[in-house]
């Protein structure tokens, strides 16, 4: 859980623009919450307050803008947050994806009792992937990917970490050797933490908490690159698809 404690912040207002939405705290009028603290778990984002916390997730393209309360709603702002501070938090969704949730405290929503190990904690190692892995016939990449085991590792990162690797994405979860996942977890760390140096590679419609666009450096090494030779040994990369994601890796250099 990555956590933050923000100062003299309170909700004051929540505005729901559905009315298949329910106020999660009875009069929203009323709310006037102190906001104790701000985490993420995997791709949620909980505003942790006296009653409880607040999850959000952002679906396919949603995004969350901080702006003056005084500033105009645009098209599908959903939810909207109102500081004393004189801000709102925007939760603004045009696919309808996303999710607005509620955790009653000292509980622990379902969405989030499952979930593994953030990937950049020391919680995340090579011999817990090991013993998770025994007996697995998933192959490697689809292991990797999977919330249970690890969250964060999506399709890019699982792409590059397993050719940075030498590991074949088909290969049997099982039949990786400690070895090997003591080679590729410190390169699934160290993947991550670069790409988030970067400014991510995600979306092209992602916005900063500003609403401005994101920034994106596409240092790739397979991802994206079907057909193009392979910066190790020159032979042109396959693609394939796994769990119906796209899949590139080279049938040289990866075993």
């Amino acid at each position: 859980m990555i956590r933050h404690r923000p100062t003299h912040t309170r909700v004051m207002n929540i505005h729901l623009s559905d009315g298949l939405l329910q106020n999660m705290w009875g009069d929203p009028h009323s709310a006037n919450l102190p906001v104790l603290a701000v985490e993420r778990r995997a791709k949620y984002l909980l505003l942790e307050c006296v009653l409880g916390s607040v999850i959000l997730h952002l679906g396919m393209s949603g995004n969350l803008r901080v702006v003056d309360k005084d500033e105009p709603l645009k098209k599908h702002d959903h939810i909207e947050f109102i500081f004393a501070n004189g801000k709102a938090l925007r939760l603004n969704d045009p696919r309808r994806f996303g999710c607005c949730l509620w955790q009653a405290p000292g509980e622990c929503h379902s969405l989030l009792s499952k979930l593994g190990p953030e990937p950049l904690t020391d919680e995340f190692t090579a011999k817990r992937v090991y013993e998770q892995s025994r007996n697995k016939k998933v192959p490697v990449k689809q292991f990797i990917m999977d919330n249970a085991v690890v969250v964060g590792v999506g399709n890019i990162y699982a792409n590059e970490s397993l050719f940075k690797a030498g590991i074949h994405p088909k290969r049997e979860a099982g039949k990786v050797s400690l070895a090997r996942y003591q080679q590729l977890v410190p390169i699934i760390k160290e993947t991550l933490a670069a790409a988030i140096t970067q400014g991510g590679t995600t979306l092209k419609d992602f916005a900063q908490s500003d609403g401005k666009p994101g920034y994106f450096a596409q240092q790739l090494l397979v991802y994206g690159r079907k057909g193009e030779p392979c910066i190790g040994c020159k032979k042109l990369l396959t693609e394939i698809r796994l769990g119906q994601r796209s899949t590139v890796f080279c049938s040289q250099c990866q075993k």
